[in-house]
């Protein structure tokens, strides 16, 4: 008898399908705290933990009560001011809310909220759980591919839990059949010779004969019972083989502007942006490549430590950026093998007459060879880029803006930008 011992770790009086089991039934209200505690806290402290206080008329478990009228007799332990008849009033003051609103009172009492501690793992799965890449599609077969398993027909050789019983007994028949046929139509007619000449008179001859035909008969059947029923020729197994199938290879462009016009309350926004973009991709995506690009009057590629502590500044080309994205790209990321898109996020102070060119180069180099391509611009006030991509947003559908001049405009802005198809705002 086979066993299974189960070796994953779990905390002491802890249940991990009990567990499962209460995220899912409310998930609901745990998606909404997990929502507030990201508006109060800081960007870099997303990946942690979090208390959830749950109200507890929402985890309260179905009773049987009885209904309304009929005559009951009850016996309460303790009574002693009492007598039938007596209404006894309701406590005055105190809340019953478990809020703590109201006076302080001696009477009255509440519950307090459930405290539901999530993991950092459970908060982020939470956190991102209805966000993906736009258009994601598998293109190409990556250096170590994914192997899909799928059914091939059947085979002599192969495991137990394998075999196919069906197909294994079909083959058993019709061996039987084959190697039986000829011996059962012998048998068949020496049975009929016996019985015709049992049939006719008795000679010293006739009895020879019949013993004669009885020896053969019993030699035939017993040929025919030395056939096995099921013999190991006759096992089919289903066989199954590994096929190596596309993955879905994807690269992210981040386009952040670092120049003079871009203070440090707007960089701090931006930063939010791409922090939280950066934890989406790495989470969700185990093959997806970062290319991070800062640009002031020109682009440079850089490393993750640059893109969000460097202090370079200077003055304002954005289209540099995107120069640099489309030759990387054809440099290093085929659109036939790569998902590719783009993220942008500046002030949309730009050199007036470099705005048209922004368009012109989104609209003509990279949008064909992108996915999708999201801008967020981080102040209120439309300024000469805005207008340009506003009007690039209503001719192309891979293309999406948002503004968040606020920091608490950072994680819906970024949830509208990437939220699965048909998952409601």
């Amino acid at each position: 008898m086979q066993q299974i011992i189960d070796r994953r770790l779990a905390g002491k009086n802890k249940s991990i399908g009990n567990r499962e089991r209460f995220l899912r039934r409310h998930k609901e209200q745990i998606r909404d705290a997990v929502k507030r505690a990201v508006e109060g806290r800081g960007i870099r402290d997303i990946a942690q933990g979090e208390d959830i206080h749950i109200p507890r008329r929402t985890i309260s478990e179905p009773v049987f009560g009885h209904g309304q009228g009929g005559r009951r007799e009850m016996v309460h332990p303790g009574n002693k001011d009492f007598v039938r008849g007596d209404r006894i009033e309701r406590p005055q003051g105190g809340g019953s809310d478990g809020s703590g609103s109201g006076q302080a009172s001696d009477s009255g009492e509440g519950d307090d909220d459930f405290v539901f501690h999530l993991t950092k793992e459970e908060f982020m799965q939470v956190f991102f759980e209805d966000l993906a890449l736009p258009n994601l599609i598998r293109t190409t077969l990556a250096d170590t591919p994914e192997f899909k398993t799928h059914r091939a027909g059947f085979s002599s050789d192969g495991t137990p839990n394998n075999l196919h019983v069906v197909r294994s007994m079909r083959g058993a028949i019709g061996r039987r059949i084959a190697l039986g046929s000829e011996s059962r139509r012998e048998l068949a007619r020496l049975e009929e010779h016996l019985l015709r000449l049992r049939g006719e008179s008795d000679t010293p001859a006739r009895r020879h004969e019949i013993e004669a035909l009885e020896r053969d008969i019993e030699a035939l059947r017993a040929r025919i019972a030395r056939i096995p029923y099921l013999d190991p020729i006759d096992l089919r197994y289903r066989s199954r083989v590994r096929t190596p199938v596309p993955t879905a290879k994807a690269v992210m462009f981040c386009l952040m502007d670092v120049s003079g016009s871009m203070d440090e309350a707007r960089k701090d926004l931006a930063k939010r942006f791409f922090i939280l973009l950066y934890l989406f991709l790495t989470r969700h995506y185990e093959k997806i490549d970062i290319v991070f690009i800062r640009h002031h009057t020109q682009a440079q590629e850089v490393d993750e430590h640059d893109f969000f502590h460097a202090t370079e500044t200077g003055g304002t080309v954005v289209s540099s950026a995107l120069v640099l994205m489309e030759e990387v790209i054809r440099a290093r990321y085929p659109r036939g093998e790569w998902n590719i898109y783009g993220a942008q996020a500046s002030d949309g102070d730009n050199w007036h007459d470099d705005s048209p060119r922004c368009r012109e180069l989104l609209q003509n180099n990279i949008l064909p060879l992108c996915r999708y391509f999201a801008y967020i611009q981080v102040v209120e006030q439309e300024q000469n880029l805005w207008y340009e991509y506003a009007a690039l947003a209503q001719e192309s559908e891979t293309f999406a803006m948002r503004k968040a001049s606020e920091i608490d405009q950072i994680y819906p802005v970024f949830r509208d930008l990437f939220r699965k198809e048909g998952v409601a705002a």
